[in-house]
C-alpha cells in the first residue's frame, strides 16, 4: 500500500481514532480543528461503551410519545419554538425512520458497527498507554415498574435478536449490583459485554498525544471553507491561511454537514444538544454505570467524579445553553441517590451530531474519490469512534470492509 497524505477535519474521538488508524497504516496524517482534541462533544458525553446500542431513537409509536415529552417540564426532550421551522425537515425524516421494517434494518447496521467497539479500541488504548480508562464490567438498566419496561419491549427484543446478552433483575438483583441506588426501581436489566470509559476527554487527548509522538500533525485552526477543484478538494481555507490537501476525511461532529454540503452531499445532520452534571465529590461511588430509560439518561462513575448525562434539546447549533435542562438531571440524581453532595459540581452542554435514522455516515463522498465521511454518530460517538476509524482506514487502503457499508451511505435519504 502506497502511503498517502491525508487530512482529517475534527479532533474529537471519531477524528482522533480515525487519524490513529490511518497513521498505523503508514500514511502522513494531519488533523485540523479549531479546538484542542476532545474539547467539544467528546468532552462531556456519558462515557458509555455499548456494543448493544443498536436501537434507534425513533421507534414505532414515537409520534404519539413526543407531545408527552414536550409537555413534561421534567421530561427528557425539549424543542425551542423559534427553532421549529428549521428543525421540521429533520423531524419529519426522524418520524419516517420509525417504521418497523426500517427500524429492523437500522438495528442491523448499528449492531454490525458497534459490536466491534472493544476490539477496535484495544490497540489504540494500548499504544497510548490508557488501557486503564476502558472498563468492561457491564452496566445496569433500571425501570420504576414492569409497565415501563414493557413499553420498551421492542427495543429489548431488537437487542436480544442480535445477540446482546441480557439478564433480567428484580429489585433485590438491582440492589445487589447497585446498593447505592434508591430502592424505587422495581425491575432492571444487566447487559453483559458492555462497559464505559472513565474519562472520554483524557482518552481523546491521549490518542492525540500518541498520534503526535508518532509524527502526526495536529493543527489548531478554524476551517472556513474548502477550495474545490474539478477532481475534488485542493485546499482548506483556514483562519491561518490555505492548507493544501490530497485526501480529506470529514469528522467534524455537528459541523460536518457544513463541509459535506460544499462537496455535493447535503446530509440531514442535526445538532441535538445534550447536558451533563458532574459531581466531583458525591460521597459515594458506583461500581458500574446505570441507565434510566424513562428519563433517557446515564449515570457513570468517572475519574473526575460521578456524571449524569442526557436530555435531547433542539435549538440550533449556535443557541446559548439552557441550563434548566441540567437542573432536571440534578433533580433526578437527588431522587436516585438521596443525600448526594453537589459541592463543586459542574454543568455542561454539548452538541451531538445526530442523523434522523440514528445511523452515522461512513464511507466515500458521492462526488469525489478523495473525500471520506465519518460523522453523524449521535448518541454513540464514543462507542463508534474506533470502529469507524478502522473502517475508514480499511476503505482508503483498499482492504475488504469488515462490514457492509451500505447502511451508512451519505445519499441514503
Amino acid at each position: 500500500m502506497q502511503p498517502q497524505n491525508i487530512t482529517v477535519i475534527g479532533a474529537g474521538i471519531v477524528g482522533m481514532a480515525t487519524a490513529s488508524y490511518l497513521q498505523r497504516d503508514g500514511h502522513a496524517v494531519t488533523v485540523v480543528d479549531q479546538r484542542p482534541p476532545g474539547e467539544y462533544c467528546s468532552f462531556g458525553n456519558a462515557g458509555i461503551l455499548s456494543p448493544g446500542s443498536c436501537v434507534p431513537i425513533a421507534m414505532p409509536g414515537i409520534l404519539s410519545q413526543v407531545p408527552g415529552y414536550l409537555l413534561d417540564p421534567l421530561g427528557p426532550l425539549s424543542l425551542r419554538l423559534s427553532y421549529f421551522p428549521q428543525a421540521l425537515p429533520w423531524l419529519l425524516r426522524f418520524v419516517a425512520s420509525a417504521e418497523r421494517r426500517k427500524v429492523e434494518r437500522i438495528a442491523d447496521g448499528l449492531r454490525a458497527l458497534l459490536s466491534q467497539t472493544f476490539d477496535a479500541y484495544a490497540p489504540l488504548v494500548k499504544s497510548a498507554g490508557v488501557e486503564d480508562l476502558i472498563h468492561k464490567s457491564g452496566y445496569v438498566v433500571v425501570y420504576s415498574d414492569r409497565k415501563a419496561y414493557e413499553a420498551d419491549a421492542l427495543g429489548w427484543k431488537l437487542r436480544r435478536d442480535r445477540g446482546v446478552v441480557i439478564d433480567e433483575l428484580d429489585a433485590d438483583g438491582i440492589r445487589a449490583r447497585l446498593p447505592q441506588l434508591n430502592g424505587d426501581f422495581r425491575l432492571g436489566l444487566f447487559l453483559h459485554d458492555h462497559g464505559w470509559c472513565a474519562n472520554p476527554e483524557r482518552l481523546t487527548k491521549s490518542l492525540a498525544v500518541e498520534f503526535e509522538r508518532n509524527g502526526g500533525k495536529l493543527l489548531q485552526r478554524q476551517v472556513l471553507g474548502i477550495d474545490v477543484g474539478p477532481d475534488g478538494p485542493r485546499a482548506l481555507n483556514t483562519d491561518a491561511g490555505s492548507l493544501p490537501v490530497e485526501k480529506l476525511v470529514i469528522c467534524a461532529g455537528a459541523h460536518s454537514n457544513e463541509f459535506s454540503a460544499a462537496l455535493g452531499d447535503a446530509v440531514p445532520l442535526e445538532a441535538e444538544r445534550g447536558y451533563h452534571l458532574t459531581y466531583s465529590d458525591p460521597r459515594f461511588s458506583l461500581p458500574m454505570p446505570v441507565m434510566v430509560p424513562e428519563q433517557k439518561c446515564f449515570v457513570t462513575p468517572m475519574e473526575m467524579g460521578l456524571r449524569i448525562a442526557g436530555q435531547s434539546e433542539f435549538a440550533g447549533i449556535n443557541a446559548e445553553p439552557d441550563y434548566r435542562r441540567s437542573e432536571i438531571l440534578g433533580k433526578l440524581m437527588q431522587r436516585m441517590f438521596p443525600g448526594i453532595s453537589r459541592v463543586d459540581s459542574t454543568e455542561w452542554m454539548g452538541r451531538r451530531p445526530s442523523m434522523p435514522d440514528s445511523t452515522p455516515v461512513i464511507g466515500r463522498a458521492t462526488q469525489f474519490e478523495n473525500v471520506y465521511y465519518a460523522f453523524g454518530h449521535g448518541h454513540v460517538g464514543l462507542c463508534g469512534g474506533a470502529p469507524t476509524g478502522r473502517l475508514i482506514a480499511d476503505l482508503i487502503a483498499g482492504r475488504p470492509s469488515r462490514i457492509d457499508l451500505n447502511p451508512y451511505r451519505p445519499d441514503r435519504f
